[in-house]
């Protein structure tokens, strides 16, 4: 069976109404992206860091998966399919998929501000004063920008081993993630689906289909499943 590994990113998620950080203004809701997704924010105003967060799991609650979701998780009868996502909504996993690898973190778990390795889950509201098993103050399980990204090597092999690539709902503008796709073979096929133009190049060898996620899908899927 073929290795297909899927890279997802926001795009994915927007189409089921999940808001999406803008790189072109630097605002995630109306929020600067270096108050609630960095280290210095967290050590500026920890109440506003959890409370963004806590208002994103409240809104995860109220959406559902997409047809490209769905489609994703549909491939694994004719496929091993492998996903490798930078989003941090837990969509794929309510789909049906069954490998998932979350590059930045969980929206639904919490963990040590001390100790990276205590890592809890979390459905409701993390607030003040609550507390890790060491004592630490609960954050998000978030990888913040300038923080180091722990699966990017689990990511890497995945991503070697590929027959199959497909980026979807990415741009590939935030790294380490965009440095993925030069991590595969010569013979792996990739596929990009984007309704945009992007400045990656994906070294001239991606097939791009210029569709939302849904529409994309729809397509790559028909192409892919044997008739």
């Amino acid at each position: 069976m073929k290795n297909i590994v899927i890279l997802s990113g926001a795009g994915i998620s927007a189409e089921s109404g999940i808001q999406t950080f803008r790189d072109s203004d630097g605002l995630w809701e109306n929020h600067d992206i270096q108050d609630v997704a960095s280290p210095g924010g967290w050590r500026k105003d920890r109440s506003l860091v959890l409370e963004f967060y806590n208002q994103r799991r409240r809104q995860l609650k109220t959406v559902e998966p997409n047809k490209a979701h769905t489609l994703i998780k549909d491939l694994e009868a004719f496929y091993n399919v492998q996903i490798v996502t930078q989003n941090i909504d837990d969509l794929h996993e309510r789909a049906g998929s069954k490998n998932i690898l979350h590059l930045h973190g969980e929206l639904n778990k919490s963990r040590s501000s001390n100790n990276s390795k205590l890592i809890y889950s979390q459905e409701g509201d993390i607030n003040i004063g609550d507390k890790a098993e060491d004592g630490s103050q609960l954050r998000p399980h978030i990888v913040w920008f300038g923080e180091d990204v722990p699966l990017m090597v689990d990511a890497t092999k995945m991503v070697k081993e590929a027959d199959i690539l497909i980026v979807i709902g990415t741009s590939m503008q935030v790294y380490p993630a965009a440095g993925l796709v030069n991590d595969i073979s010569a013979e792996c096929t990739l596929v990009v689906i984007n309704p945009n133009d992007t400045d990656f190049k994906f070294n001239g060898r991606a097939v791009h289909l210029k569709e939302n996620a849904t529409k994309g899908m729809t397509y790559l899927y028909n192409e892919l499943v044997p008739k």
